[in-house]
């Protein structure tokens, strides 16, 4: 797991995560360099996590086939309906979702944004389902500049293009 990641592990909690920002922030800001940061929060994380898509990541990182054929047939059958007034729609399958509230769920979440690989110029701190964006520069258009780039990366896009929308 990505040392990054804060939260749903031990000695990662919430106000380690918030040291380690404030930490670096005012170390840059001592060394008269600017740090601007992105703050994201994806709706409904948990509810859009594509199944496929975790399911091809946790066997790229070698779990036990017993263990991916279990998450694979716990939410393969999953299903829903949508009702208006007395009108009902028929049955669907779900392709996305791993259930917010459920025990495995953090681990999940966290397994399917594990590949996030920042460029050498910024950070990416996560705590959850929320991730930041950190960038330090002497200049302002460079900070924009690398903050810009790594928001339009391969890096983000991939792993939150995969999310299904709803």
């Amino acid at each position: 797991m990505r040392d990054e990641q804060f939260m749903f592990r031990r000695r990662h909690s919430t106000s380690l995560q918030l040291a380690r920002l404030v930490e670096r922030i005012t170390r840059y800001f001592g060394e008269k360099w600017l740090t601007g940061t992105v703050f994201l929060d994806v709706t409904k994380v948990f509810d859009t996590i594509w199944i496929d898509g975790l399911l091809s990541k946790i066997k790229f990182v070698y779990f036990p086939s017993y263990i991916v054929h279990t998450i694979s047939s716990y939410h393969r059958g999953w299903a829903f309906e949508a009702s208006f007034q007395t009108v009902l729609s028929s049955r669907r399958g779900m392709r996305a979702g791993v259930g917010q509230g459920g025990l495995i769920s953090p681990v999940l979440f966290s397994l399917y944004v594990n590949d996030l690989s920042p460029s050498y110029q910024v950070e990416l701190p996560i705590y959850a389902d929320y991730t930041a964006v950190l960038a330090t520069s002497s200049k302002p258009t460079l900070l924009v500049s690398c903050l810009s780039a790594e928001l339009l990366s391969d890096t983000l896009t991939e792993v939150f293009r995969d999310f299904a929308p709803l």
